[in-house]
């Protein structure tokens, strides 16, 4: 037993040390580089390099946050790109969380959900008619815009929103399942985007079409946040309670019924889980989580409108939940993560890199296969190669394993 101690000891004293020069390294390679995506990426591989360590929870939570508080925001501002690196930060973190609250509904409770974005979208325009002078039109009094201090406010409220929203979804589809489930929450999104978007008659209460712009960005003690870099620690807060919760929810009594209303509708019934609480409970905890998101997103981007809450962003966000693994909350935020950086920074640069080299001549590239319309292409052809080798997911779902004599304990009680 010492010796097994021993070598594991020796085994995490070098994964520290391997860990730790390679987060030196990179970081020193994001701050003295102008523009580094190469390095930029490497430095957030260190947090994926961190989950497979042997460490404790405890040390992996503790290390987790040092590198996301101090580490990336200090390595990330040495250069003209910090604007940049932290708007992809921000924006991975806006999908996440999102990521996180679809996998409660499709991973954890196995109800196909095609509309998530929805939910995004009312928490966005909560904050947006109430933070603009847009409420006036159906409010009277001259009362809005509402200053950026409610912002902190309407985190909360733009959750529940989305969560009433989630539940009175659920009400109707609760007898459909599968395909039919699939396709209702479809149409329910649209629905909501088409609302939103012919809602400026006879009240004027959304603007239609042309959106909302001037949202008021938030405010904290006459501090304004208007910065990728500052919405990145607001994203991250709002993150860290995301994960804290679907965690334990994940492991609580009704996380467990969720996952036996997934397997078996009938089974699950017969054993005393009231069908529907479980699936309206899901809808509305998942919701929430994209409504605090999409209050965020309307206030770091001070302009809304429908053409941001397409099928398009919802069919992301499932491609995210599958592809990461449906059911395992690090694989959904390893999806998240990765779709986010490939569309945001990895092809776009692939994509600008390309057509510097064929304005240079050092290329010909046919108008037909130019790489601004070959972008979705090879991200799809990424995501079917993902898909083909790792069929469960980058991180399947691993079931909690239960020690023998903690069974034998609760036997015997």
């Amino acid at each position: 037993m010492d010796k097994i101690k021993r070598v594991w000891l020796q085994n995490a004293n070098i994964q520290v040390l391997l860990l730790a020069i390679f987060v030196a390294v990179t970081s020193l390679s994001v701050y003295f580089t102008a523009k580094s995506v190469t390095a930029f990426l490497l430095l957030l591989a260190s947090l994926l390099m961190l989950y497979y360590t042997s460490f404790s929870h405890r040390i992996k939570w503790i290390i987790g946050g040092a590198l996301l508080i101090l580490i990336i925001p200090l390595a990330t501002s040495g250069g003209p790109a910090y604007d940049s690196y932290m708007e992809v930060a921000t924006q991975s973190g806006i999908y996440i969380a999102m990521a996180l609250g679809l996998n409660i509904v499709v991973g954890f409770a196995g109800l196909l959900d095609l509309g998530f974005v929805a939910f995004f979208a009312i928490g966005a325009y909560t904050y947006g008619i109430f933070s603009t002078a847009q409420a006036n039109h159906f409010i009277p009094g001259n009362l809005f815009p509402l200053s950026g201090t409610t912002f902190w406010l309407f985190i909360i409220i733009g959750g529940f929103m989305a969560a009433l929203f989630g539940v009175l979804l659920g009400l109707p589809v609760l007898r459909v399942k599968g395909d039919y489930l699939a396709i209702v929450t479809l149409g329910f999104g649209e629905i909501i985007r088409i609302i939103f978007n012919n809602l400026e008659k006879p009240v004027n209460i959304t603007n239609g079409a042309m959106g909302i712009s001037s949202i008021k960005p938030p405010d904290l003690f006459g501090y304004e946040f208007t910065h990728p870099h500052q919405f990145y620690f607001i994203v991250l807060a709002i993150l860290a309670f995301v994960i804290f919760g679907v965690r334990r929810f994940e492991h609580s009594r009704l996380g467990r019924s969720w996952k036996a209303v997934r397997e078996n509708e009938i089974a699950a019934q017969s054993m005393g889980i009231p069908l529907i609480r479980t699936k309206l409970t899901a809808f509305a905890v998942g919701a929430s989580f994209s409504g605090m998101m999409g209050v965020v997103f309307a206030a770091k981007q001070t302009f809304i409108d429908p053409s941001s809450f397409t099928l398009l962003e919802s069919t992301t966000i499932l491609v995210m939940v599958v592809l990461g693994g449906m059911g395992s909350v690090p694989g959904v935020i390893l999806g998240a993560a990765l779709v986010t950086i490939l569309n945001l920074q990895v092809l776009t640069e692939f994509t600008n890199w390309l057509n510097q080299l064929t304005l240079q001549g050092a290329v010909h590239i046919p108008n037909a296969l130019s790489p601004s319309k070959m972008q979705r292409f090879i991200f799809g052809a990424i995501l079917i190669l993902i898909a083909i080798f790792k069929s469960n997911g980058l991180i399947p779902a691993k079931n909690r394993k239960v020690s023998v004599n903690r069974q034998n304990g609760g036997i015997a009680q």
